[in-house]
C-alpha cells in the first residue's frame, strides 16, 4: 500500500473552504459532524523528489556540449534535451537559457518554441509566449499541445474569446480527453457561465467515468460537493507517486472552482497544496504559481488607495 501522511497543516488550509460549503446546506451542528468526517479522511503525498537518473544525464549532456566535436544542429539538440530536463527538475530559468541557445542553432526547433511559450506565459511576458507559440504552429499547423499552450496563455493575458477558440481545436483532436475539455471549460466560463456549464455537460457524455478526472467534471457541474471529491482521492491509487500527481492535479481544481465561488483564501490554499507536490512537469503545477502570483496583484491593486 502506498505511504499516506495525515497532515494537520493540509486540515487547517481546507477548513474554511469545507466549513462554508457544509454551513450552506446544513445546521450548524450537522455541518459541524459532516466537515469532522472529511477531514478524517484528507491525506496527503510525500513530494515527488528528482530523479537521480535526470541528475545523471544533465551531467552527461553538459560533458558533450562543452567538450564533442558535433555539428551546430547536434548541439542544439543537445541543448534542448537539456533544457527538457531541467524543465522537469523545475530549474527553469537553466531550461529557458537551453531552449534559447537551441534554437539560436536550429531555429526549425518547434518544440523549443513551444517550450519557451510556456515560460513566458508563467513570466507573464504573454506577447512574447504568443509569438513563441505562433512559430511553432507556423512550422508545424497540426501541433495538438502548441494550441493548448497558447490557449492557457491566452487565458491568462486576459483574451478568453481567442483562447476558447485554441482549446476547441485542441478538445476537438481527442474529445474524450477530460483535461482537454477542464480548460475549454474554464475559458468559455469566463465568457459565459452559464453556457459554459450547460456545455460542460453535453462534453462530459463522451468521457469514460472510470477516469478519476471526471469526478472533477461532476464536481464543477454541482454533482458531488467538494467534501466527496476529496474523500475519493484516493481510489483506486495504487503508489505515492501516483497519488501525488493526482493531488497535483486536483487541488488545483479545486483552487480554480473555489475561485468561481468567490472563496480567494480557500483558492489560493489549494494552489498552494498543488505548488507542494513538486509535480515540475504538470500543467497544474506550472500554472498554480501563476495563480498565485494573479491573485496577489489582484489583491494589491484593489487595497491601492
Amino acid at each position: 500500500m502506498h505511504s499516506l501522511i495525515k497532515i494537520t497543516l493540509l486540515t487547517l488550509l481546507l477548513s474554511s473552504t469545507l466549513l462554508t460549503q457544509g454551513c450552506t446546506s446544513s445546521p450548524s451542528g450537522q455541518s459541524n459532524n459532516i466537515s469532522s468526517s472529511i477531514m478524517n479522511n484528507l491525506v496527503i503525498a510525500e513530494p515527488l523528489s528528482i530523479n537521480f537518473k535526470s541528475e545523471i544525464a544533465i551531467a552527461r549532456l553538459s560533458e558533450v556540449i562543452n567538450r564533442a566535436k558535433i555539428t551546430d544542429e547536434q548541439r542544439a539538440q543537445l541543448f534542448y534535451d537539456r533544457g527538457v530536463l531541467y524543465d522537469s527538475v523545475g530549474l527553469r530559468s537553466l531550461a529557458r537559457f537551453d531552449f534559447t541557445h537551441a534554437l539560436q542553432l536550429k531555429p526549425n526547433l518547434i518544440d523549443a518554441y513551444n517550450f519557451l511559450g510556456i515560460h513566458y506565459t508563467q513570466l507573464q511576458e504573454f506577447s512574447q509566449a504568443y509569438e513563441k507559440f505562433d512559430s511553432a504552429l507556423d512550422l508545424a499547423p497540426e501541433h495538438e499541445y502548441a494550441y493548448l499552450n497558447r490557449g492557457i496563455a491566452l487565458y491568462y493575458g486576459s483574451r478568453p474569446e481567442l483562447a476558447s477558440l485554441d482549446f476547441q481545436a485542441f478538445h476537438h483532436k481527442q474529445q474524450d480527453d477530460p483535461y482537454r475539455l477542464l480548460w475549454l471549460y474554464l475559458t468559455e466560463y469566463e465568457i459565459d457561465p452559464l453556457a459554459a456549464k450547460y456545455s460542460l455537460k453535453q462534453r462530459a457524455e463522451l468521457v469514460d467515468d472510470r477516469i478519476w478526472a471526471k469526478q472533477v467534471i461532476h464536481l464543477y457541474l454541482g454533482d458531488i460537493s467538494q467534501g466527496q471529491f476529496v474523500k475519493n482521492l484516493t481510489k483506486n491509487v495504487k503508489s505515492n507517486k501516483e497519488l501525488t500527481e493526482r493531488l497535483c492535479e486536483a487541488y488545483f481544481y479545486l483552487g480554480k472552482y473555489n475561485q468561481t465561488l468567490g472563496q480567494r483564501g480557500s483558492a489560493a490554499n489549494f494552489f498552494k497544496l498543488a505548488l507542494s507536490t513538486n509535480v515540475y512537469e504538470f500543467v497544474e503545477h506550472r500554472y498554480a504559481k501563476l495563480e498565485l502570483e494573479l491573485m496577489r496583484t489582484k489583491t494589491a491593486t484593489n487595497t491601492q488607495p
